[in-house]
């Protein structure tokens, strides 16, 4: 996302925020907070969430109306089998074609966040669909042909004035609808969480990799949802299409190649890894952090230490390690039927 496309969004959310009141219907409580989870940040008393909402927010994501030529759906790169990202992908490719220049963030428990996409450009979950939507590589759109293919669909308007009432189709229940599914992308029930609730314990290997996990990671991948929603300059190698991150949103050189920390939960289902893709397992993550940690002038001071740079990790570090990694994963957020199209 460039620095004209982030201009372009702040436009929009100047017009968007003079149009937040709207009626809802039927609340229902089918968002409740896991029990070992903070309260989230997401202002649901702007939208609660409702069953007709979150049934159009569904369809929504899954229909490729959104795109100009009706080709892409939000599905398309972000998959609940992985996670909600793109498996194998290195870089998102979007519409003709065209290949991004980012790979693409997995979305879960996005009630959480308050800011969105690698670099933090967005800064509402109710805005974030328009970026996609509007980019020239992914949906090649605009919002005013989005709605009004919507508007000439019958099945759509009639979803529309179930969920929102008489405002019917809008920019605003439009993106409200689409938050009203994104929210209920929860992943919570990983073999971590049930040992958290005191429902299964770790096995040996599992337990020495979360130790040596709170000793070396957790200042940066917080628990219970394992990012730190900060931005950090890991010392990756500059990419050819040189992306400078949070930079190209602050212009603070002090932000030069830092990228949002992504969540550890299901990361068995979400590779490549990085912000580039760069890193095709999770054991060559560890071993960037070991071994292949650039000293750049923006590094994060927790990997330049004792004039090193990187984190030390022994081969039994890192095996242990990976044991207590994939107990982060939760199979059930994958084959959730609720979530499914």
């Amino acid at each position: 996302m460039n620095r004209k496309h982030l201009i372009i969004i702040s436009i929009l959310t100047c017009i968007y925020a003079c149009n937040r009141s709207i009626v809802q219907t039927e609340v229902v409580s089918n968002f409740k907070i896991p029990p070992n989870f903070p309260n989230p940040t997401y202002d649901f008393a702007d939208n609660p969430e409702t069953q007709a909402g979150f049934m159009l927010g569904k369809k929504l994501f899954n229909d490729t109306v959104l795109s100009s030529n009706n080709t892409i759906s939000c599905a398309r790169c972000h998959n609940q089998t992985a996670a909600f990202s793109q498996y194998g992908h290195v870089v998102s490719d979007g519409i003709y074609n065209r290949e991004g220049t980012r790979n693409v963030p997995a979305l879960m428990n996005l009630a959480w966040s308050k800011m969105f996409m690698r670099d933090g450009g967005i800064f509402d979950l109710d805005l974030q669909p328009i970026a996609p939507i509007t980019n020239h590589v992914e949906m090649d759109n605009t919002m005013k042909n989005v709605l009004n293919k919507l508007k000439s669909n019958d099945e759509y308007v009639a979803m529309f004035k179930t969920a929102f009432g008489d405002e019917g189709i809008t920019t605003n229940t439009f993106l409200k609808a689409l938050s009203q599914f994104m929210v209920m992308c929860i992943t919570a029930n990983s073999k971590y969480d049930s040992v958290m609730r005191k429902q299964a314990t770790f096995t040996h290997d599992e337990a020495k990799g979360y130790t040596i996990f709170k000793q070396k990671c957790s200042s940066c991948h917080q628990e219970p949802l394992f990012t730190d929603n900060s931005f950090h300059n890991i010392g990756l190698s500059i990419s050819s299409v040189n992306d400078k991150g949070r930079y190209l949103v602050t212009l603070q050189d002090s932000d030069m190649y830092k990228f949002k920390t992504p969540s550890l939960r299901n990361l068995t289902f979400t590779p490549p890894y990085m912000h580039d893709g760069s890193l095709p397992t999770i054991k060559s993550v560890l071993n960037h952090y070991t071994n292949d940690v650039k000293n750049m002038r923006s590094l994060d001071p927790l990997l330049k230490q004792n004039n090193k740079t990187g984190i030390e990790l022994s081969d039994d570090d890192k095996q242990n390690l990976l044991a207590f990694l994939k107990t982060l994963d939760d199979k059930n957020f994958l084959t959730d039927k609720t979530l499914s199209q």
